[in-house]
């Protein structure tokens, strides 16, 4: 795969300003020199009970993923009126549409006739969706319009069979949804100080490129395996490992929220210039996780990658949307195909490397049940997740102090 890396010097974006960039390179360097890396005060021991516990994992669906907003999608994707995406996320049919009014909206993909899903997973454009089996036709707003030989079927009350409304946002390029129908998103309050810096990444000035699929094994075992840089030299030698030092990076947290950064192997030579021709762009690889499942890399660059990791319908499942952005439509066949590299170089790192690897982690488990799943103090991002994980399901505040 060395062919096809992806290329970190092709159109610098000032998702940070200058003065907080160098702050982070100049972490990054003092780590490079000294051979560290952002630490937590000690090492986290959870119980691989915890992964294995079926009691526990519908807790967590039911107190985390239908409690708080969760990330779906992005603007870019159905940017036009009538684009939709329709898609199963922890369990639940959905359906994303951009209305008429260009807002974009969640329904439950299922018809309210006979409970059919309405659509079939994908993405397209239309002004109105029509069930397969009785042909009840809604609008983009979910309103029913049509019941075919209503004179025999009996009066339909039109308004009492809308499609289900979730609650559905957009704030900085991204679509947020809520479960639980009638909820509070508060999308605001939770991306909290996050907010600004995505908001900074200008992604919602962004043309979508692709969208792929990727499914995976239990959502804590994958998620272990986004937040550290401390596997980059054993699993990912041919790949991540060309480009990024090991196990050497900072971490900001924004609440439940976190940035990480990875220093870049660019950043050796850099570091043999003066200060001020450093070009942070060219050295980190920035990284931000928006909790409970939100990958975004690449913000500094022409093109960025947004993993979307959520539970799937049992204990031993989720599922990856990975979707990459590009700052500048490809004008040329040899910038659409540098395009389509890192696409596919982002994706087939995380299919045949990471979920490989945490596949082989989740058939483990069973075998050291009533063992502990030591988290290094270098996994400081991992640590910072399962704390979160904790402190939800103990219903006590996240944004606060840790």
């Amino acid at each position: 795969m060395t062919e096809t890396l992806p290329q970190y010097t092709s159109g610098a974006h000032t998702a940070l300003s200058r003065e907080e960039a160098m702050s982070i390179l100049d972490r990054l360097a003092s780590h490079l020199r000294n051979q560290t890396t952002d630490m937590a005060p000690e090492q986290l021991k959870v119980p691989i009970s915890e992964y294995l516990d079926q009691d526990l994992w519908e807790r967590e669906i039911k107190e985390i993923f239908h409690a708080i907003p969760l990330p779906v999608g992005t603007s870019a994707e159905l940017a036009n009126v009538g684009d939709f995406k329709t898609m199963r996320v922890v369990g639940k049919e959905i359906i994303l549409v951009r209305g008429k009014d260009g807002t974009m909206r969640a329904m439950i993909n299922v018809c309210r006739h006979r409970a059919m899903k309405l659509l079939p997973d994908g993405c397209g454009s239309a002004r109105r969706f029509t069930c397969g089996y009785h042909s009840w036709t809604y609008d983009t707003d979910g309103k029913l319009t049509g019941v075919p030989g209503e004179d025999t079927f009996g009066e339909v009350n039109k308004e009492d069979y809308s499609l289900v409304q979730l609650p559905c946002e957009e704030r900085a390029g991204f679509i947020f949804i809520g479960l639980t129908p009638d909820m509070d998103l508060g999308i605001d309050a939770w991306l909290g100080e996050v907010l600004p810096h995505l908001e900074a990444l200008e992604l919602d000035k962004c043309t979508h490129f692709t969208t792929k699929t990727l499914p995976g094994p239990n959502w804590k075992v994958t998620l272990d395996g986004y937040l550290e840089g401390y596997h980059f030299s054993s699993l990912h030698a041919k790949t991540v490992a060309l480009t990024n030092h090991t196990n050497r990076m900072t971490l900001d947290s924004f609440g439940p929220h976190v940035r990480n950064v990875f220093a870049l192997k660019t950043l050796d030579a850099m570091m043999e210039k003066p200060r001020d021709e450093w070009d942070p762009a060219e050295a980190m690889g920035l990284v931000y996780w928006v909790f409970p499942g939100m990958a975004i890399a690449g913000g500094l660059r022409e093109r960025t990658v947004i993993s979307i990791m959520l539970p799937g319908d049992s204990w031993s499942e989720s599922m990856t949307w990975q979707t990459t952005l590009l700052r500048t439509p490809p004008q040329t066949p040899e910038e659409f195909l540098e395009a389509e590299k890192t696409a596919e170089w982002f994706f087939a790192a995380f299919r045949d490397e990471d979920y490989t690897a945490q596949t082989d982690v989740q058939n483990g488990l069973a075998s050291l049940a009533d063992k502990y799943m030591t988290i290094g103090r270098n996994e400081i991002a991992v640590q910072h997740a399962h704390e979160t994980i904790r402190r939800l399901l103990a219903h006590e505040p996240v944004h606060g102090p840790r």
